[in-house]
């Protein structure tokens, strides 16, 4: 059972040795979150999160490199995958829409992924002991990992170019609400942790106030603007996969 457990409404809000000895959840459910799980379900070896647009172009880069050293002739087997201001990057080969991540396309592949929000949640939080992704695509599995954890929990929001958005809080709201369930004095270590909780409870009465509340997400306004709904009606959709992604540090490496 998890000391206690700590809402982040955005990375900005804590300083990153505030996760010292904790587990870390990362939650950009718009979409990198969300599509890191597609990515695994489907049967990519790795996600190796990139800051920035150069660092996934050299590091794919040097990939190739090695391999024509190495005489590996196979088809391509590292992609770069992820967007700015919500749209494919040009000249990778994938965006950050999740169904774009079949098992056709990444299975046995390793995709470098950069993301305007997501990615650098992840990294602003590398001091957490545990980093793993949460999205609703493995909500329950999310909970259920956490139940077992004695460390203290921190869900860090990766928000919108600094803004907080609702989908953000609606998921980490849902894990408190889910935490809860089964350990119902589980002590809350900010006020960030109530306010995501009284969001869920406020926005999850039915499917479809659930479904309302996403598309009036500041994140579900951005994409609806971009014609990518069916982004974000994907993204709501729970419990598609049985996996919890997690980062492992050593090697900038995301693996079921």
């Amino acid at each position: 059972m998890p000391s206690h457990i700590n809402v982040h409404l955005l990375p900005a809000l804590f300083e990153p040795d505030e996760l010292l000895g904790g587990t870390a959840v990362i939650i950009d459910i718009l979409r990198a979150s969300t599509t890191i799980c597609h990515a695994l379900d489907a049967g990519a070896i790795q996600v190796i999160p990139c800051l920035t647009v150069d660092d996934a172009r050299e590091s794919a880069a040097v990939g190739s490199a090695v391999r024509t050293v190495l005489g590996i002739n196979e088809s391509k087997n590292i992609l770069l995958g992820g967007e700015r201001g919500g749209e494919k990057i040009d000249g990778f080969d994938l965006s950050n829409t999740p169904t774009e991540y079949t098992p056709e396309v990444v299975g046995g592949k390793t995709v470098l992924f950069t993301t305007t929000n997501g990615t650098k949640a992840l990294h602003h939080s590398s001091q957490a002991e545990v980093v793993l992704i949460g999205a609703f695509a493995n909500l329950s599995s999310v909970i259920s990992y956490l139940s077992d954890q004695q460390r203290p929990i921190h869900l860090v929001c990766a928000g919108t170019n600094g803004a907080i958005t609702g989908e953000d809080v609606l998921f980490a709201g849902a894990v408190v609400a889910g935490l809860l369930e089964n350990q119902p004095n589980l002590k809350f270590g900010n006020d960030s942790t109530r306010l995501a909780l009284d969001f869920w409870r406020a926005n999850s009465q039915n499917e479809a106030q659930f479904r309302q509340a996403m598309l009036d997400s500041q994140g579900g306004r951005n994409l609806q603007k971009l014609g990518l709904t069916a982004d974000i009606e994907r993204a709501g959709d729970r419990d598609l996969f049985n996996l919890v992604p997690q980062w492992i540090k050593q090697t900038n490496s995301i693996t079921r």
